[in-house]
């Protein structure tokens, strides 16, 4: 099984090559890669203790940075990596000042490649978010006698974990994951079925991040100025689908107030056909807001903007690639509504079993709840109430982790 491991390694590089030459995207990781060892020979010594983290992209980096930062503050003496396997996360977070000494790709899972990088510096500490497992790199930080965690572990059925054939993986995560901190109580009974027993429940580390985000200031300029005293529907990281539904609701309901903050930067375009008479954040003056669209064409700003919304509808939900962050918006105390397409997101359900969201089969049902909610003001402060309070009474994941972490290294 490892060689078949090691040939499905070798033929994803080889269609990533190729795809490169069609897709930009894949085109950057492949030369990000290429920097990665020179990135740490920069910053690391081969005696340098680290804490490493590695995040698939952006949204499993804001997952694992509480469990980080309480890293670094109890072990200050230790240097910090961050590795990303996508540029969307990588492209994001390199340009951000944060705690970290480097932040770099992580090179594809061959032994060659993995011991290459590993040579530059001591880990001490590595912890992966969710579900990104490596199985040489695991293996060789289990042999270099790293401490070997997963940060808001998520199992499901579907996994090849629980496949006849997935056996071979079960047994390299038993012997060399030292403890998975599970989000669910489901995921954590799944891994107990394989006997992963090295696991505890710890809650999802994403409610200690927008909780984090919420007490920080969350003022944008000229958003305030933008509401006035008219009520604001956010859509945060559109896709089509919350683009049409956004078209259908600013017609029926001229004095709502909507921000639009894609997914991709890239369909700002688009979105200014949709909405000829929109203002775009960058090119923002105080004489230009008294309009009913504003879109955003800047990065880093919708977690604070949730701050200023009556309604957020988060994308991805209607999209196979998946539902984006839907607690920083109910953090604010926000109603959110959203796709049914969220297999993978058990907060969703949680969010909806707590009226404090709701999420819908097309754009037309959405469309027509929004309608609902915005001419009954009573249902929305409600909403939004539950929407808080349920994000107020989930555990302090972090801590919790970081007893058992802490409680390892003595």
């Amino acid at each position: 099984m490892q060689r078949i491991y090691n040939i499905f390694i070798s033929l994803m590089i080889f269609g990533m090559k190729i795809g490169a030459s069609f897709n930009y995207k894949l085109k950057r990781g492949l030369a990000g890669r290429r920097q990665s060892c020179d990135i740490l020979k920069s910053v690391f010594s081969e005696t340098d203790r680290v804490i490493w983290m590695h995040a698939a992209s952006l949204g499993e980096y804001e997952q694992g940075l509480p469990v980080l930062e309480s890293l670094k503050n109890k072990y200050p003496d230790y240097k910090i990596l961050i590795t990303f396997f996508s540029p969307s996360g990588y492209e994001v977070v390199a340009k951000k000042n944060t705690i970290a000494n480097a932040v770099c790709y992580l090179p594809f899972d061959k032994p060659v490649w993995i011991n290459e990088f590993i040579s530059n510096f001591k880990p001490v500490i590595f912890f992966t978010v969710k579900y990104e497992y490596w199985y040489n790199l695991l293996q060789k930080l289990n042999r270099d006698q790293v401490k070997i965690y997963v940060i808001s572990s998520l199992f499901y059925e579907r996994q090849i974990f629980f496949k006849p054939y997935g056996k071979w993986f079960v047994r390299q995560l038993r012997k060399n994951v030292d403890w998975f901190f599970h989000q669910t109580n489901t995921s954590y009974a799944l891994a107990k079925t394989i006997k992963l027993d090295q696991s505890s429940i710890s809650g999802d580390t994403r409610y200690d991040r927008v909780r984090q985000i919420k007490e920080r200031d969350p003022h944008v300029d000229f958003i305030p100025e933008f509401k006035g005293k008219k009520p604001l529907l956010v859509f945060g990281s559109s896709w089509e689908t919350e683009e049409e539904i956004a078209v259908i609701v600013s017609a029926k309901l001229p004095e709502l107030k909507i921000i639009i903050a894609p997914h991709d930067l890239k369909r700002v375009e688009h979105l200014q056909h949709l909405f000829p008479n929109a203002v775009l954040y960058s090119e923002t003056t105080f004489d230009q807001l008294d309009v009913q669209v504003m879109i955003i064409d800047s990065v880093g700003l919708l977690s604070k903007i949730y701050a200023y919304a009556d309604l957020a509808f988060v994308g991805g939900g209607f999209h196979s690639a998946g539902l984006h962050n839907i607690l920083e918006a109910a953090a604010f105390g926000t109603p959110v509504l959203f796709g049914n397409r969220y297999q993978k997101n058990p907060e969703a359900d949680d969010l909806i079993r707590n009226k404090g969201g709701a999420s819908f089969i097309d754009e037309n049902y959405a469309a027509d709840f929004i309608l609902k909610i915005m001419n009954d003001k009573q249902l929305l402060e409600e909403m939004g109430k539950n929407a808080g309070e349920f994000i107020n009474a989930q555990p302090n994941s972090t801590e919790l982790i970081m007893k058992k972490i802490t409680s390892d290294l003595g």
